[in-house]
């Protein structure tokens, strides 16, 4: 499965592997993952979530949106939920493209994609509080916990 949402460590050269393929000429991998310092809050560990079927959905999306624009391409990625310390892989998004240029302008794609329509949150816990953040790319605080699955239709 090359979309997934893990609830485990995610195995960076397991996702690696999934876009190998012999016309390639280039594989490019992002890892995101979890920073001490936020906006000038230290970050103690962050709590992800998602509407695992929608988010599923939504990064098979972001794979057919990558092989339309950029030809040859393959694309997977591997988004973890529960809560992650400080320096743990939250998100792995491998690209394989017949040339260079393309695989990076599709892995940024990717991510960005993922931040505008994958159904994942994060609460951010820090030494004087938390707070919910949304998938967009402006951050959105839920104050009174996760968003509603209602709010999750397009």
């Amino acid at each position: 499965m090359n979309f997934e949402i893990a609830k485990d460590a995610i195995d960076i050269q397991s996702v690696i592997d999934k876009v190998v393929q012999r016309d390639a000429g280039a594989i490019t991998t992002f890892i995101g993952t979890v920073r001490e310092l936020t906006k000038g809050k230290k970050t103690l560990y962050l709590v992800y979530e998602a509407y695992e079927p929608m988010a599923v959905k939504k990064l098979e999306q972001i794979g057919a949106e990558i092989k339309e624009r950029w030809e040859g391409a393959e694309v997977a990625i591997t988004h973890r939920v529960g809560k992650l310390d400080i320096t743990d892989v939250a998100v792995v998004i491998a690209v394989s493209t017949p040339h260079r240029a393309d695989a990076y302008e599709a892995n940024r794609y990717a991510i960005e994609r993922i931040k505008e329509i994958v159904p994942i949150w994060k609460k951010e816990h820090w030494e004087d509080g938390q707070e919910w953040i949304g998938n967009q790319l402006e951050t959105v605080a839920y104050p009174t916990g996760k968003p509603e699955e209602a709010d999750l239709n397009e």
